[in-house]
């Protein structure tokens, strides 16, 4: 199976493909285990959703921040989750989705609470700044909108790159930020890329809302994120050598950790 595409018969699925027929590949067989960690990822942001609806609703900065936090907290670790699945499925691990699910839950909640709480309060903050563009008499500066989708372009690419490392390695978040800076140097045009990528992907959802609401439970959250770590994990291979570390010696039951070449 194939997402928006035809299937393609001259490729063995038994076989890892590579380019677009990777794509295909990889849709075709973990589909069904993206869908379903999917729909747990967006169960862990429904509080953050319902609290930021509250929050924009009653015009309230204080409801919003404190939302934010324990929002971002509580989603944490079921994005990490997501990660961890789409970066099994990308260096083809044959276990079982769901005992790798939980054990990555159990893994990473704790290394998740700073960052799911800053992350929530990044999407707290600029959801209702959008909502203070939408309700401003004068329009904002071209300047201001510029400002705030180059902020929230670094924000896409920097959850991008640190997320896929939470769940891979242990290590400290200053490394990991550190790790962030020097791949973005090193692959500055294919970060940008997917970071625009993704932007575009979230511009399409809130602009055609509430009609794109109805597909969040398809392709939502996973499909954008698997089409990410896809563009980039060629690079991050090279760099933090995942496939070396997680090959079938390695034990599954504990994280590694690895920096980024210089």
């Amino acid at each position: 199976m194939g997402m928006f595409i035809r299937e393609d018969r001259e490729y063995d699925e038994g076989v890892r493909q590579t380019g677009f027929r990777r794509y295909q590949q990889l849709l075709s067989i973990r589909f069904g285990s993206w869908w379903k960690t999917n729909l747990l990822t967006l169960a862990g942001f429904l509080p953050l959703a319902a609290g930021l609806i509250y929050a924009i609703g009653s015009t309230s900065i204080l409801v919003m921040l404190l939302c934010s936090i324990l929002g971002g907290i509580i989603a944490g670790p079921f994005l990490a989750g997501l990660y961890d699945a789409i970066l099994r499925g990308l260096r083809d691990d044959p276990q079982p989705w769901w005992d790798c699910y939980r054990r990555a839950f159990k893994q990473n909640w704790k290394d998740c609470m700073i960052p799911g709480a800053l992350l929530g309060l990044f999407i707290g903050v600029y959801a209702f700044m959008g909502m203070l563009f939408w309700w401003a008499e004068v329009p904002p500066s071209m300047g201001t909108v510029v400002l705030y989708l180059t902020a929230l372009l670094l924000t896409l690419v920097i959850n991008t790159l640190y997320w896929p490392q939470l769940v891979l390695f242990r290590q400290k978040a200053g490394i990991r930020l550190r790790n962030c800076l020097l791949f973005c140097v090193r692959y500055f045009w294919r970060v940008l890329g997917v970071g625009l990528l993704q932007l575009f992907y979230w511009a399409v959802y809130l602009l055609l809302a509430p009609w794109t609401i109805l597909l969040l439970p398809f392709i939502g959250v996973w499909y954008i994120v698997f089409l990410s770590m896809l563009l980039i994990y060629d690079n991050m291979d090279e760099s933090f050598h995942i496939e070396e570390l997680y090959s079938e010696d390695a034990a599954e039951d504990y994280r590694l950790s690895e920096e980024l070449e210089d």
